[in-house]
């Protein structure tokens, strides 16, 4: 039997950009369901507070976090980056028509991530993600239009409906086995429970 895992995420987030790789590499050949939500709304029924509205102190301690991550992954980071916040609603949506079309969307989200975080791109800028598909080879005007189908923003939903029925906390956040472990920093968890579970 093949292992499930929820992945809950949204495009913009930096620990989403931190932990993305190297959660793939965990993940191995278990079966992934990418899962884009709204982050605004996962935030609102999980007590979080948005960035902006944080205590400066917050603010700076998250700065020196994704500082320190980046370090330890070996991940090229801007701290304070042209484009954040963005919308990225586009490049969660490509996500969504990527799996439904079949395709892996892993590396698609990976270059995303980066170009937010390491690359001082806007992804909410269509020419971005075109450039992206495209030099992915895949067929970035049928996927555009895919993500920008009633569709997909339907799915876009159901997503975050789920995160919000399963108490997903944040981004990024993976449920195993109806077990949520929240943030890129509980991966070496999530890897302990996936070998566990695949013994």
């Amino acid at each position: 039997m093949t292992t499930t895992i929820d992945y809950y995420f949204t495009s913009i987030s930096p620990f989403t950009y931190l932990g993305h790789r190297t959660f793939l590499d965990i993940a191995g050949q278990a079966q992934v369901n990418f899962k884009p939500v709204r982050l605004p709304r996962v935030f609102a029924n999980s007590g979080a507070v948005p960035l902006a509205e944080r205590p400066q102190c917050r603010q700076r301690y998250r700065l020196l976090e994704i500082e320190r991550w980046a370090k330890k992954r070996g991940l090229p980071v801007n701290l304070q980056p042209a484009h954040f916040p963005t919308d990225p609603s586009l490049a969660d949506r490509c996500v969504i028509a990527l799996q439904q079309a079949g395709h892996h969307p892993g590396e698609f989200l990976a270059r995303v991530l980066a170009a937010c975080w390491a690359e001082e791109k806007d992804i909410a800028d269509a020419s971005v993600i075109t450039a992206i598909l495209v030099d992915l080879k895949l067929d970035a005007d049928a996927l555009l239009k895919a993500a920008r189908s009633p569709a997909t923003e339907q799915q876009y939903d159901r997503n975050t409906d789920d995160a919000l029925g399963q108490g997903i906390l944040g981004a990024p956040s993976w449920v195993l086995d109806n077990e949520q472990f929240w943030g890129q920093d509980r991966l070496e968890l999530l890897a302990d429970t996936l070998d566990a579970v695949e013994a």
